[in-house]
């Protein structure tokens, strides 16, 4: 799975990064070196502006944890936070926006923990691990993301709606998979353009474009348990610490 990952890329350089064509300035996000579930993360898709009839690829800040449009209430969001790329398309909770609202998620790296045997008389613990492209690039993980509609509150109250998304997850491989068996699917920069248009609605077309993770090697490091408890922030969190004996 990926449940803790780096964003540290501001919203200028995501807009150039990425050919986006519309950003509200007003809407920023803080460098994350501990993304979490349930927080707000940069967003990259493209939607029909309904005034002029032409799709614009947009930068937002959504919520992690999908919450599905029929869902009760917005807690399940936070069990929602990955989507297995064997059976995203199938799945209740996804397979309509895997077809209608998929977007891009960048990252620096994320986190992933592997057990390590419990030390006489204590209790069994991780390591935690970062993960990252070995050649400093960033990664553009696929998603996809949903509306929900709060019927508690009124139309015109501007939190009436919540927009959230989750990670495509895919068997980890290269020095990943010594980590942990899963890993986010990071789109090839030459299928993004694909990934992100609307129009392309058929299933088994888009399943083409997630195939084995993009970019060449991935460089695993050791880093301090201080990433373990989500109030923790700042670069020291990716600090190398030794290798667990």
């Amino acid at each position: 799975m990926c449940g803790r990952y780096v964003s540290t890329t501001g919203p200028q350089d995501l807009v150039n990064l990425f050919g986006v064509t519309r950003w509200d300035p007003a809407e920023t996000l803080e460098p994350d070196y501990n993304v979490a579930p349930t927080k707000d993360v940069w967003a990259v898709m493209e939607r029909l502006d309904k005034d002029t009839d032409i799709v614009q690829r947009r930068l937002r800040a959504l919520r992690w944890g999908l919450v599905p449009s029929w869902a009760k209430d917005p807690s399940v969001g936070s069990r929602m936070i990955n989507a297995r790329v064997e059976t995203v398309h199938e799945k209740p909770a996804y397979r309509k926006a895997f077809t209608s609202r998929r977007c891009l998620l960048p990252a620096d790296g994320f986190f992933e923990w592997t057990p390590l045997p419990a030390l006489p008389g204590g209790k069994a613990r991780k390591q935690p691990y970062f993960i990252a492209p070995a050649d400093g690039s960033l990664m553009a993980m696929a998603g996809l993301y949903e509306f929900w509609r709060d019927r508690t509150r009124p139309d015109d109250d501007p939190a009436a709606w919540l927009t959230t998304v989750t990670i495509i997850t895919t068997e980890a491989r290269d020095a990943a998979g010594r980590i942990h068996d899963r890993m986010p699917l990071a789109i090839d920069p030459a299928d993004v353009d694909a990934w992100l248009d609307p129009a392309h609605t058929d299933p088994d077309e888009l399943r083409t474009l997630l195939h084995t993770p993009a970019g060449g090697e991935l460089v695993v490091t050791p880093v301090s348990t201080a990433v373990n408890k989500v109030g923790n922030n700042g670069p020291q969190l990716l600090d190398p610490v030794p290798e667990p004996a």
